[in-house]
């Protein structure tokens, strides 16, 4: 296979991810979807071993189509990081020589640092089943490895390249735990109202006799206000608390919701009005 070129419109927004030999065409998909994922489009492959294109690798892809219509494929290694002015290898194990071994996250801001001051960069992933060779390390500037579990340090290499474009896509925020959405703005309950929803409990809850027996009431009661009283609740969440509550109090399985009014229950009118009402009936 001869050596390609680079294409000239590629966009220097992020590193070039590069797959030396990969095997299977579902793997080079999944590769193309986790970049996607992270804003990188730029995927070389050295020699794929069933060829190129791939149907296998366009539909692991997940619509991550643009990455793999861009794929460009090279001969060797050291064609598809000629014109790259910095690169990482990956690697899950120890290797003989000098270079420079970083982490995950100290990698992904030395790469935004070289690619804010103009540089290319790249990234090379080695094949499923043992990785890259030393001489293909030494191709690279530095390495990069993952602080995974000594006994079980492989990584799928879809997962490896999902956790280096996660960490380039993160070393550009200006602030790493901003996310893309949030949780409602919601006003803090004043205390006013948290000791009126306490109130409220604690009459619905005495008609249901719940205070028993009788002289643990005070410690039942410290335990709900320790519960109920605590900061943190919203205006919202007690109203939902109190319609529960309200609920609970004016239905019962007897005489649930829909099976009309609550007064029509027999067990919450007096004894004479219930037995007038059975006289009645009579």
């Amino acid at each position: 296979m001869s050596a390609a070129q680079p294409p000239e419109n590629v966009s220097a927004a992020g590193p070039a991810i590069i797959l030396v030999e990969p095997q299977l065409g579902e793997n080079i998909g999944m590769v193309a979807r986790a970049m996607a994922n992270f804003g990188l489009s730029e995927l070389r492959l050295v020699n794929p071993r069933d060829g190129w294109p791939s149907e296998k690798a366009r539909a692991a892809a997940s619509r991550a189509d643009h990455v793999i219509d861009a794929v460009t494929v090279f001969g060797d290694l050291a064609s598809a990081v000629a014109d790259l002015n910095f690169v990482f290898a990956t690697t899950a194990r120890e290797r003989d020589g000098f270079k420079p071994v970083r982490g995950p996250v100290e990698a992904g801001r030395a790469l935004r640092a070289r690619q804010i001051a103009g540089q290319r960069t790249g990234i090379l992933f080695g094949r499923e089943r043992f990785g890259l060779y030393n001489d293909e390390v030494g191709l690279a500037d530095e390495i990069v490895t993952f602080p995974v579990d000594p006994g079980f340090s492989s990584l799928n290499i879809a997962q490896a390249v999902l956790l280096m474009s996660y960490e380039w896509m993160k070393s550009g925020l200006e602030d790493e735990t901003t996310t893309n959405f949030s949780s409602p703005e919601m006003k803090p309950a004043s205390k006013e109202e948290l000791h009126g929803l306490f109130a409220y409990l604690e009459g619905a809850l005495e008609a249901r006799g719940y205070f028993r027996p009788a002289p643990k009431k005070p410690k039942m009661v410290d335990n709900l206000r320790a519960v109920l009283t605590r900061a943190g609740f919203a205006e919202p969440e007690l109203k939902v608390l109190r319609g529960i509550i309200s609920s609970l109090d004016r239905f019962s399985p007897a005489m649930p919701r829909g099976d009309g009014s609550p007064g029509d229950d027999p067990r919450r009118l007096p004894a004479a009005a219930r037995n007038r009402k059975t006289d009645q009936e009579g």
